[in-house]
C-alpha cells in the first residue's frame, strides 16, 4: 500500500466516524433508543447528564480498550492504541451531531420513528465507509474480534452475543437508576439492531468498487 493510499484510507475512515456518530445523534434525538453498542453509554448519559452522550461513549470505548488489553496482555499490538484517538473523535463527532440535530422538532412519535430510521441509514453508511477504508477497527468491533479469537468462535456469532449483552446491561442499569423503569433502550434499539447490518451491506455493495478505485488512484 502506497503512502498516498494509506493517507486516503485514514481520511475516509475519519469521514466514516463522522457519519456513524451523526447516525447515533439522529437515533438519540428520536429518544426511542440507540444502537446496541451505544445503549450503555446512552443510559449513563440519561442518568448522569452532567456528561454528554459523546463523553460517555468515550468512556465506554475506553472500557472496551482496557478489556482488550486485559484479554491479550503482552499480545496487545501497539498499533491498536490508535483506538484511543478514534474513540475521542467518535465522541466529539457525536456531540457535534447532537448539536446539529437539536434544531429538529421531535415531539411526535412518527417524527421520532423517522429520526431513528434516518439515523440507522446514516450509521450504516458510516460503518460501510469504515469497512471499505480498512485501516483500523473501532473499539467495539476490536473487542469482539479479540473475544472471538480467544474463544475460537465466529466473529458474527460473538458480535450478536456482544450486542445482546450491551442491551441487557443497558436495561439492568436503567432499572437500577430509574426506579425499575426502562429508559434509553426502546424499539429504536431493536430497529437499529435489525436494520444496520442490512444498510451496511447495501452501501458496501454500491460503494466498495468505486471507492477502492479512488483510493488506489
Amino acid at each position: 500500500m502506497t503512502k498516498s493510499e494509506t493517507v486516503k484510507r485514514y481520511v475516509l475512515f475519519i469521514i466514516s466516524l463522522f457519519f456513524a456518530a451523526l447516525g447515533v445523534a439522529f437515533t438519540k434525538r428520536g429518544e426511542l433508543g440507540v444502537s446496541p453498542i451505544s445503549s450503555v453509554a446512552n443510559v449513563m448519559s440519561c442518568k448522569f447528564d452532567a456528561l454528554s452522550l459523546g463523553t460517555w461513549l468515550i468512556i465506554w470505548n475506553g472500557i472496551l480498550i482496557v478489556g482488550q488489553i486485559a484479554i491479550l496482555g503482552k499480545r496487545f499490538q501497539p498499533i491498536q492504541i490508535l483506538q484511543v484517538p478514534v474513540s475521542f473523535l467518535f465522541g466529539w463527532f457525536t456531540d457535534l451531531g447532537m448539536w446539529m440535530v437539536s434544531f429538529i422538532p421531535a415531539d411526535r412519535y412518527p417524527v421520532r420513528l423517522i429520526m431513528v430510521i434516518v439515523g440507522v441509514v446514516i450509521l450504516g453508511f458510516g460503518i460501510s465507509l469504515s469497512v471499505i477504508a480498512n485501516v483500523i477497527m473501532n473499539s467495539g468491533e476490536a473487542f469482539v474480534k479479540v473475544v472471538s479469537d480467544k474463544l475460537h468462535k465466529e466473529f458474527g456469532n460473538v458480535k450478536i452475543a456482544f450486542d445482546v449483552f450491551c442491551v441487557v446491561l443497558a436495561l439492568v442499569l436503567s432499572l437500577l437508576f430509574f426506579h425499575f423503569s426502562i429508559v434509553g433502550t426502546r424499539e429504536g434499539t431493536i430497529i437499529s439492531a435489525l436494520l444496520t447490518g442490512v444498510v451496511v451491506k447495501f452501501f458496501s455493495g454500491k460503494l466498495k468498487q468505486p471507492l477502492e478505485v479512488a483510493l488506489k488512484a
